[in-house]
């Protein structure tokens, strides 16, 4: 057998076992050391780290408590709380066995022992512990991994009343399990709302998984969501979890919910309602546990009307509701936002300390912004990438329907004339308000006096 990574220590008061177990084990593992005294366990595992400990229950002579052995147990899990721990002891005591094994230790092997009993309890502890390590790294890793992937979506979503109103509603109903539904178009940020239920749920250092329902074909729904196993159809190569298993223990988000026909609708309230899922090829049942977040861009309670969503499913999906006005109903929050993407951007593409001009925030803020943060996060990345000052200007920033007209060809390519054109309609759709009109072409209104006066208008 070759010999494994692991590192072993074993402590008894006994010269001779010390030495009979290491010149065994040694032949299996890359490291065994051994000690006589327990008191100098601290000192051993503050410059070692072991992947199994092998520990004597009994040191004083007539004593067969074990009362000894679970003081110095309790010892090492204060200093290691993950330490894998098998006691040995000169008495076969099954009480005590359990006793130990209740109180921490992974296993129990009696003095004498026999080789082979005593490679196979070591194995398996090594095992465990290296299973255990592994998870940790993983857990670990996966929450180092969210911190990052809410970095990216940790942006102030505002300050307005509307959106302090759904602030205060997350924090009263992140800490149940209740299922959530929310609601908004496209860019209004509905993950950044799940997010952050996440974030602040008793579930936050566990997974956040999330689904795009609209990016899911039919023929795999099932797959994707609920698993499969190896040889289910074609090219199930091997088993493979659904969403619902990967996110047990944490939150699940189905995006854009309102896309599932209602065959499929039916099959996820048949899971949601008896939370255990079957995988695809197999009649095994597996349970799961999540706490639910659904989003959708369209309006659910018109497709119930309507026989396009299923209202039962309705129900069980939407305990709490939160719709996400669009950014044109709460547009107090453009600035707080612009800001925050102008930092963003400056920093990704080395253009610090940025800055918006008056002039150019209000063409800001006066967009529609159809397509919502997610349209305002763009404009602000291409004004910074074309930007050639530290201060941007209204002609900066550019929105779709300015390339769009970039692109008609004018019916005269006189400047002048295209300038004056510009103003007049400028002037009728602002009504004459000059302050408005000014704005509106990025200028200030003195410029524009001087450009009535020159076009004479």
């Amino acid at each position: 057998m070759a010999k494994n990574q692991g590192r072993i220590l074993i402590v008894d008061d006994n010269e001779e076992i010390l030495v009979a177990c290491r010149l065994f084990l040694r032949n299996y593992f890359e490291m065994v050391h051994t000690e006589n005294n327990p008191v100098r366990i601290p000192e051993r595992l503050n410059k070692e780290t072991y992947d199994v400990i092998l520990l004597d229950m009994n040191f004083k002579a007539g004593i067969n408590t074990g009362n000894e052995g679970f003081y110095w147990m309790q010892i090492i899990l204060k200093i290691d709380p993950n330490a894998t721990i098998i006691f040995m002891t000169a008495y076969a005591d099954v009480e005590l066995a359990v006793k130990a094994i209740k109180s921490g230790a992974t296993d129990f092997i009696e003095k004498p022992w026999e080789d082979e009993k005593l490679l196979t309890t070591v194995l398996s502890a090594y095992k465990l512990h290296q299973s255990k390590s592994e998870i940790t790294n993983l857990k670990v890793k996966q929450k180092h991994l969210s911190e990052k992937i809410d970095q990216k979506f940790n942006m102030v979503v505002g300050k307005s009343t509307e959106m302090q109103k759904i602030f205060n509603t997350i924090q009263k109903v992140a800490k149940t399990d209740a299922n959530i539904m929310i609601l908004g178009e496209n860019g209004t940020g509905k993950e950044i709302i799940a997010r952050e239920i996440h974030r602040q749920s008793t579930r936050s250092n566990e997974v956040f998984i999330n689904v795009d329902m609209g990016a899911i074909p039919q023929n795999l729904f099932e797959s994707e969501l609920f698993g499969h196993v190896k040889g289910a159809f074609t090219d199930a190569k091997e088993d493979r979890a659904g969403r619902f298993e990967i996110a047990t223990g944490g939150s699940l988000f189905l995006d854009e919910i309102g896309n599932l026909s209602l065959p499929l609708q039916a099959k996820l309230l048949t899971v949601l309602q008896n939370r255990v899922v079957t995988r695809v090829g197999s009649n095994k049942s597996i349970s799961f546990d999540i706490r639910l977040i659904s989003a959708t861009n369209m309006n659910i309670e018109e497709m119930v009307e309507t026989g396009n969503f299923r209202e039962d499913l309705l129900y069980r999906i939407n305990t709490i509701q939160i719709e996400l006005p669009p950014l044109r109903k709460r547009k107090e929050d453009i600035p707080h936002l612009s800001n925050f993407f102008l930092e963003k951007y400056g920093k990704k593409y080395k253009k610090e300390n940025l800055k918006i001009s008056t002039h150019a925030l209000d063409k800001l803020i006066n967009h529609r912004w159809r397509g919502n943060i997610r349209e305002l996060q763009h404009v602000i990345e291409k004004g910074v990438i074309l930007c050639e000052n530290n201060i941007l200007h209204p002609d900066d920033f550019f929105f779709n329907a300015d390339i769009k007209q970039k692109r008609e060809l004018p019916a005269s390519f006189n400047l002048e004339e295209n300038e004056k054109n510009l103003i007049k309609l400028a002037i009728i759709k602002n009504e004459g308000n000059l302050s408005r009109t000014g704005r509106e072409l990025g200028i200030s209104r003195k410029t524009l006096y001087n450009k009535l006066n020159k076009y004479d208008l």
